[in-house]
């Protein structure tokens, strides 16, 4: 029975996909509302295919030549003698995406010699990957290769392999790994090489169910349970709070990595207690932890959510991948939102536009990006951490940065239960899928969301003997939006729009069908760390606009190793002290006293930049004349103008979207 279970499956993975067999969840597991699409069915449109594009010509693209010491030919998981740990498999992890989501025939040719590598090392018993420890070389890790955590990362590349090509050899690849790891893990578990494993076996888990739903083989549940019992108790944490309310008690990529497991493991054990945990943790992060991009303060170790505090680039990209799995499995657009906060505030502030420099950690207040302050990070890199650069800080980031764009392209559009697509998710893009009865379907969304309120999706059928067909599509209303317009062809649709739903528009559509959906984004402003004000518009912070000075400076040659030749400094003659003030904040004053204009920038342009900012918000505000920079950074709000304090007059200030900034004064105090 079981051959015949993997033979099935590997037919249907060689089978043109209909929209009865994308992948759904298959019992006892819980019943899928959305599945993923095909890699490279969701093409990325406008500013989001400038961001792609600049992937490819940029670092992910070339990593193998800008960082070949450690992901060149050497590299363990290629057979050589050197690097054997996560930042390969890592850089992989964004390269295959990218490579298929824009058909790249040379990007996919860089990530096929690493899928045919891991493929290919497979051993008789199931192990796969590199399987020799050696000594130390500066700047390589060639220890622990049997660590279970690598691998985990290897089988998202797998799986992904899959999603793009149904190739016949992964399902039996990760049956007999699978099989070795059930049998491997009592006397070897997840943490026993290093605790990396257990902290981050949702990644695991996630493969293990995902070939459950093709296989139907009943050993992978009983592996299932394994790696969760195994893995760190992060529902338990969630549920209590007491880690996420004591400072360096974790790390703070586990942190984001971690935060999908209770609700990967939920689709066998369906206990509501852990979806209960996930809003509780959530909650505790945003009232100890929390910062205005929806991550947290976690310069290595998690911290109080200070506006100078560091938050790791890493952070940023496991926690959009851990949304985005979160939000398919569940369909709680809550999800989405989040999602979106964390895509269109901290991701594009931390990565040049052109993609060739990125920086550790990002302030929420920032000021300058320099070396030479000791700032008050958990853990300090030889002041490299807010440089932009290839290797400062932990060179993690510079592997596992590319995965962050890609994957959330992959995740804008589902197919639906119901034989739909839905869009809960919202950017630039365009989807062809397989709907009800076969029809394939082709929706283009032209926005210049997250700046624009309006979102307009046109239907068309690639086959010109189909006309029209019916099908659902569905697509979220979200939770900051109070005033919702939904339109067909121009008429508005007769149906109750509530702010975090989703809307449902079953019909017969024909070529050329217009769906409009007017998302008015009004300004608000919100209490963060001691008291300080963040002001809002839809799903974008907003943040002082300060011009930015960047000078490229060169390391020096025994820090080359270690860090790579150059970095970039940016600094301001702007000042960025200011106040704002409490009159000002009050919700019936803040319409009037917070001018959104939108300007007429070149929408053709790349949008993330002080100088190509679409939105600003111009404001009244007061310097603050004793505060200063402490040690490199902003220095702490001070309480006291709260109270009063030392001020200069009254002037106007300009706010742009916090994503189109590198330096910025985010958390304002208020007087």
């Amino acid at each position: 029975m079981r051959k015949l279970l993997t033979v099935l499956g590997v037919i249907l993975a060689l089978a043109p996909m209909s929209a009865q067999s994308y992948i759904a969840n298959r019992g006892p597991l819980l019943e899928s509302r959305y599945m993923e699409l095909l890699l490279g069915a969701i093409k990325p449109e406008g500013w989001l295919r400038l961001q792609l594009q600049a992937q490819a010509t940029g670092l992910t693209g070339h990593l193998d030549e800008v960082y070949s010491r450690v992901v060149g030919s050497r590299n363990a998981w290629l057979g050589g003698d050197g690097d054997a740990w996560e930042r390969g498999p890592y850089w992989i992890d964004g390269l295959l995406p990218l490579a298929y989501i824009l058909d790249d025939d040379a990007l996919k040719a860089k990530a096929t010699v690493w899928v045919e590598a891991i493929l290919g090392s497979q051993k008789e018993d199931g192990y796969f990957g590199p399987d020799t420890d050696r000594g130390p070389e500066p700047g390589l890790q060639r220890n622990n290769s049997h660590d279970w955590w690598p691998k985990m990362v290897a089988l998202k590349i797998i799986k992904q392999h899959y999603m793009a090509t149904r190739d016949e050899r992964v399902i039996p690849f990760l049956d007999k790994y699978f099989r070795y790891q059930l049998r491997m893990l009592p006397e070897y578990p997840l943490g026993h090489w290093t605790f990396w494993g257990q902290q981050r076996g949702g990644d695991n888990l996630e493969v293990v169910l995902w070939l459950y739903n093709l296989t139907g083989e009943s050993y992978l549940l009983e592996l299932a349970d394994l790696i969760h019992r195994q893995s760190a108790d992060w529902s338990g944490m969630f549920l209590a709070g007491t880690p996420l309310r004591t400072q360096n008690s974790m790390h703070c990529v586990n942190l984001g990595q971690g935060f999908k497991e209770p609700v990967v493991y939920y689709q066998k054990s369906k206990d509501p207690l852990m979806l209960e945990a996930m809003r509780n943790g959530e909650k505790t992060i945003r009232d100890y932890l929390g910062l205005p991009t929806g991550l947290w303060a976690g310069d290595e170790l998690i911290h109080f959510g200070e506006p100078t505090r560091g938050s790791e680039l890493c952070t940023a990209v496991e926690m959009m991948f851990s949304l985005e799995e979160m939000l398919r499995i569940t369909g709680d657009t809550h999800w989405a939102d989040y999602l979106e906060r964390v895509a269109y505030n901290a991701l594009p502030t931390q990565i040049t536009d052109d993609f060739t420099a990125r920086q550790y950690y990002q302030q929420t207040n920032q000021v300058a990006c320099t070396r030479g302050s000791d700032r008050d990070f958990s853990t300090p890199h030889d002041d490299t951490d807010v440089v932009f650069g290839v290797l400062n800080g932990y060179p993690c980031c510079t592997s596992n940065m590319h995965q962050g764009w890609p994957k959330f392209t992959q995740n804008l559009w589902y197919a639906t239960d119901d034989g739909g697509l839905a869009a809960l998710v919202f950017a630039p893009s365009s989807v062809e899928a397989v709907v009800a009865g076969g029809v394939r379907v082709s929706i283009k969304e032209e926005t210049f969301y997250p700046f624009d309120e309006e979102v307009r999706m046109t239907v068309s059928f690639p086959e010109k003997k189909v006309k029209g067909a019916w099908f659902p599509v569905k697509f979220r209303i979200p939770e900051w939006c109070s005033a919702p317009v939904v339109k067909v062809n121009g008429e508005r649709v007769d149906q109750t729009l509530v702010a975090g739903g989703t809307v449902c528009l079953r019909r017969t559509w024909i070529n050329g069908d217009v769906i409009t959906v007017e998302l008015p984004m009004e300004v608000r402003s919100g209490e963060w760390y001691d008291r300080a004000a963040v002001i809002e518009r839809g799903p974008l912070v907003y943040a002082l606009r300060l011009e930015e000075n960047w000078v490229r400076k060169e390391f020096k040659p025994e820090e080359r190793v270690r860090y790579g030749d150059w970095y970039y400094e940016v600094t301001t003659p702007s000042k960025w002290n200011y106040s704002l003030s409490r009159r000002d904040l009050i919700p019936d004053n803040v319409k009037d006293r917070f001018i959104v204009e939108c300007l007429d920038t070149d929408r053709t342009l790349y949008p993330w930049n002080v100088g190509n900012a679409p939105v600003v918000i111009r404001c009244k505000a007061r310097e603050v004349l004793d505060w200063s920079l402490h040690r490199g950074s902003a220095g702490r709000i001070p309480f006291y103008t709260q109270q009063g304090g030392n001020l200069g007059p009254e002037e106007e200030i300009t706010l742009i979207p916090y994503g189109c900034t590198t330096l910025r004064i985010t958390e304002f105090p208020v007087r």
